[in-house]
């Protein structure tokens, strides 16, 4: 598969995938690793590109597809049948929706924000995946957020952290209030 491929495809994770997620035998880097935890089977490219941040997502999507993590599902909707199949289908509800698209572009500007709200933020994110989850099992989740140093670093790390939240039944009801908190020091 080539780089230009994946932008058209549906990519979800092989038993290896899978097995990696706990195991770690592969040596996969923090950034693979993270890209491999982002796939599931169901995201498109462009989402995954969000997600994943500033990153060369097709290298990469080359390193896992080498290394036998991640396989095809399958050509993406083009655009007029994702939107009809879009339009077939309800919209989520609010409260399950790991983060809005314009969650973070209603936030003041990054200047008006202190080292103080910086380290609040960080540790309110922390505490809130150590509350939905069994503590520190979310170790790479929780070292990029104790890693962010401005407000910038940790508005990047926010949709990794509210996807986390999202995907456990608790998280995903308690994440419309857990983001107002964060909010009001992001």
């Amino acid at each position: 598969m080539t780089p230009a491929d994946f932008t058209s495809t549906i990519l979800g994770k092989t038993p290896v995938g899978t097995e990696e997620m706990q195991a770690r035998k592969l040596g996969l880097s923090p950034l693979e690793r993270r890209v491999l935890i982002l796939i599931d089977g169901k995201r498109s490219y462009a989402e995954l590109a969000t997600l994943a941040g500033n990153v060369s997502l097709p290298d990469v999507l080359t390193v896992l597809w080498e290394k036998g993590c991640i396989h095809s599902l399958g050509r993406a909707a083009t655009s007029s049948s994702s939107t009809a199949s879009r339009s077939a289908s309800p919209a989520p509800a609010p409260a399950t929706r790991p983060s809005e698209p314009d969650d973070l572009a209603m936030l003041p500007d990054p200047s008006e924000r202190s080292a103080k709200d910086v380290e609040m933020a960080r540790n309110f994110m922390m505490n809130t995946v150590n509350t939905i989850f069994q503590p520190n099992t979310r170790l790479s989740l929780l070292e990029a957020i104790f890693a962010c140093k401005t407000v910038e670093e940790v508005r990047r790390v926010y949709p990794r952290w509210a996807e986390t939240i999202a995907s456990s039944t608790i998280g995903a009801k308690r994440l419309p209030g857990f983001r107002e908190k964060l909010f009001k020091v992001l």
